[in-house]
């Protein structure tokens, strides 16, 4: 992901652990973590206690292996626990995304102002008891600002941000490059962290590999990368939103069947679980849970390889995407839980607009392009991860293009071993994913940069970002990120997003819900998120 200045490129295997490509902000975690097939050892679950002090045990669809660094993650696990266990100056609402004063004691006055000034929670501390301080905010601003230092929090912060500064032992200046309102909510993605912890030598090393000191609600008890991370309630915890369980037990689980056999029948192990396959929701509504999906960013996309004709041709590219029968896709493979893309935006975005064009099912119309185009008798290999509903989808996919005289062949794959191959600049033609930039927020410039934008791994990818094409949409999204005014930036970017749609390098296919399920007589205040991970922090026992 790249906001509007271009960073260094990363090596794969920093890229697969730094960018929602195959973390958190992507489906495709799970295919990651698939090797963990659920927990070895749960035994320092905290089963323990009746009433208010039991144990809440949360089952995460997700691998559990990947960093727990806050600036660098884009695990799902790791990104929804640090939620927990970290705080930002500002954090924000997981469903709405308002920013709300966090470690700082309040959100700036004025959002358009190129100085914002943070006083720091008065009594706030660490989890090993050591008060948190000024320096501790600048210590973690350095590392996102760094030329030097590669994380993936760089990425949400360098186009606006110039300089964090120290005002005094309780407070900061932001000092930002150029309006920008968006950046309030994007505060939440520096989590503060304790320098005279991370500081030393080799401790950033072990936060990759786990550890998490912070000064949020919770704080981690043990992790176990293979099974489960448990946390406790901090007693010291003067912030906001408290918490409300005196311990948690967070199991990873990536095998859909022991993960719904965790949470089903009277026997249930666990009280919430996210990544509820479509084809369970019924059999656990049946049982007595609540299930409820967030629609939100998370989809299918296309990502064509324009130096491999003709998809270097647009007429090629849009008749493909006319060709498929998304209908038929959301009702076969998603079981209705799923809208067809009309924009790049989901449409609950507040800066959607119907794309010109949409990609409505139209077969014929896919005809005539690649007539227009002079292409028949074309033979496509359509790589795809292998996460099961990306999977479930594919035979929609090979049935439209089939039908439109495009013979199709599926090879969907490890996703590590895919994006290996697109590191490693092999030729492709065609490939099918899954992406969720909500992870990191709603906001349409945090978004659209994270598949476009100069130096964007997935513009390499698509060879695509030297195209003349390319150039001028890249001064587009800048200008837009440049604007100042909040409705004329909207327009900006509706408008940008219109190329986007007429080139159709990278584009949704189609948007889908993720499912979270609870036992609703144990818990209250659940809110289902449209992104990987829970958020419990306004939830508490019946």
């Amino acid at each position: 992901m790249r906001d509007a200045t271009p960073a260094p490129a990363l090596h794969r295997r920093s890229f697969l652990k730094y960018t929602g490509a195959l973390g958190a902000a992507a489906t495709i975690t799970s295919t990651l973590s698939a090797c963990s097939s659920g927990p070895e050892s749960t035994n320092e679950t905290g089963g323990e206690g009746e009433g208010a002090d039991r144990t809440l045990t949360a089952v995460i669809g997700y691998g559990n292996d990947q960093s727990w660094d806050p600036l660098m993650t884009a695990s799902a696990f790791a990104m929804a626990g640090n939620h927990h266990i970290y705080e930002g100056l500002l954090d924000t609402d997981p469903i709405s995304r308002e920013p709300y004063a966090a470690l700082a004691t309040a959100v700036p006055a004025d959002l358009q102002a190129t100085t914002w000034k943070f006083t720091l929670r008065q009594g706030a501390k660490w989890h090993d008891g050591q008060p948190v301080t000024a320096d501790d905010v600048i210590f973690t601003y350095d590392r996102v600002l760094d030329p030097k230092t590669t994380t993936l929090a760089k990425n949400f912060f360098a186009s606006w941000l110039k300089e964090v500064k120290k005002v005094d032992d309780t407070s900061v200046e932001l000092i930002l490059k150029f309006p920008f309102p968006d950046g309030a909510q994007r505060l939440t993605l520096a989590k503060i962290m304790p320098k005279h912890v991370f500081g030393k030598a080799g401790a950033l090393d072990e936060a990759t590999t786990g550890k998490a000191v912070g000064s949020g609600p919770y704080r981690q008890t043990a992790h176990h990368p293979k099974s489960n991370t448990t946390f406790a309630a901090f007693a010291d915890y003067n912030g906001p939103r408290k918490a409300a369980f005196k311990k948690m037990n967070w199991l990873t689980i990536v095998d859909a069947a022991p993960r719904v056999a965790k949470i089903s029948g009277s026997s249930a192990g666990a009280q919430i679980s996210d990544n509820i396959p479509y084809a369970n929701i019924s059999q656990l509504e049946k049982g007595g849970l609540k299930v409820e999906g967030g629609a939100g960013m998370n989809h299918l996309f296309l990502l064509f390889n324009t130096a491999h004709k003709p998809f270097d041709d647009v007429r090629v590219r849009q008749a493909l995407h006319y060709a498929i029968d998304k209908e038929k896709m959301i009702q076969a493979a998603l079981r209705g839980h799923g809208k067809a893309a009309s924009s790049f935006l989901n449409e609950g975005n507040p800066t959607y607009r119907r794309a010109k064009p949409v990609y409505d099912y139209d077969p014929d119309k896919a005809k005539a392009l690649l007539k227009a185009a002079g292409v028949s008798g074309l033979k496509v290999t359509l790589m795809a991860v292998n996460v099961s509903w990306i999977v479930d989808c594919l035979p929609t996919i090979k049935a439209s293009w089939d039908a439109v005289g495009v013979e199709t062949t599926l090879e969907p794959q490890e996703t590590a071993a895919l994006f290996t191959k697109l590191d490693q600049k092999k030729d492709f033609q065609v490939v099918a994913a899954a992406s969720n930039p909500n992870q990191f927020g709603l906001d349409a410039d945090l978004i659209m940069h994270y598949n476009y934008g100069p130096g964007n791994t997935w513009m390499r990818y698509a060879r695509w970002e030297g195209s003349s094409v390319a150039k001028d949409l890249f001064k587009k999204m800048d200008a837009a990120t440049r604007e100042p005014d909040a409705a004329k930036k909207k327009a900006m970017t509706q408008d940008y997003i219109d190329v986007v749609a007429e080139n159709v390098v990278i584009y949704p296919v189609v948007h889908n819900e993720l499912m979270t399920a609870w036992d609703a007589k144990d818990l209250s205040g659940i809110r289902p998120q449209p992104y990987p991970g829970i958020n419990v922090l306004q939830a508490k026992w019946v």
